[in-house]
């Protein structure tokens, strides 16, 4: 077994290889990639934006039943991105969670500890052999009381951070680098002008122009706290906007 390869090191989850790696956990982050989707997260001042590709893979299917924008509560959302059976697994397990602190506090789960939560329990994942990392990472949104709009990212690691822009997929990298370049400095953005950079980012990343059949966009902002996904309709209009606008 040469010390450089990964042969062996990569039977259980809970052998580390020489050099310090966990081989089925960066299987899991490859995981994500393969499914072909990008998913984008931008918070803004009064708003918090993710939008997602969305992809139906047979014409016979019913498109409206496909989706990776997950409400967890009525104020929080989520984008899944990777495998779909693990991505409805770990919304299900956030809903729990989140019904859970409901009944027990009498107010709506804070972004941030649902967000630990969620990461807390990917990480037991990574700890047994007898379990497996999910492949997919969750991108969280809601507007906290005291912090604002909130921006949440948890991956199969267990790490969770909180971000003022994230992408996460196949084009990740991508979609990172056209942020960072687009949101340096203090940059507030306002709600219409959130959606728009989201719709702007993965035009880039793709490289292509898209109908608005062809993404997936959820919002939270100060006006209205439930996270909602935009219909059709209004997504076509902000693609209008765009185009005048270039």
């Amino acid at each position: 077994m040469s010390r450089g390869s990964s042969a062996g090191y990569d039977r259980h989850i809970t052998i580390f290889s020489p050099e310090g790696r966990l081989y089925q956990v960066e299987y899991a982050f490859k995981a994500i990639k393969t499914g072909g989707m990008t998913s984008i997260g931008i918070r803004g001042v009064d708003s918090v934006v993710v939008a997602t590709q969305k992809k139906i893979p047979d014409k016979l299917l019913d498109a409206s039943t496909v989706t990776m924008l997950f409400p967890i509560t009525p104020y929080i959302g989520a984008v899944q991105t990777g495998m779909v059976p693990d991505a409805r697994s770990q919304v299900q397990r956030a809903r729990h969670q989140a019904a859970t602190f409901h009944h027990k506090f009498g107010y709506q789960v804070p972004v941030s500890y649902l967000a630990k939560r969620i990461a807390d329990q990917a990480q037991v994942y990574t700890q047994h052999a007898w379990m497996r990392p999910l492949g997919v990472a969750m991108i969280l949104c809601g507007i906290d009381e005291e912090l604002g709009p909130q921006l949440y990212k948890c991956d199969p690691a267990g790490s969770y951070i909180g971000y003022k822009a994230c992408a996460a997929g196949e084009k990740e990298l991508e979609a990172t680098n056209f942020l960072e370049k687009k949101l340096k400095g203090d940059v507030k953005l306002s709600k219409d002008e959130t959606i728009m950079m989201v719709i702007q980012a993965l035009q880039a990343v793709m490289s292509s122009d898209f109908k608005a059949t062809d993404v997936e966009i959820g919002i939270v902002s100060y006006e209205n706290q439930k996270f909602q996904v935009l219909s059709p309709a209004v997504v076509d209009q902000y693609l209008t906007k765009l185009a005048e606008r270039d």
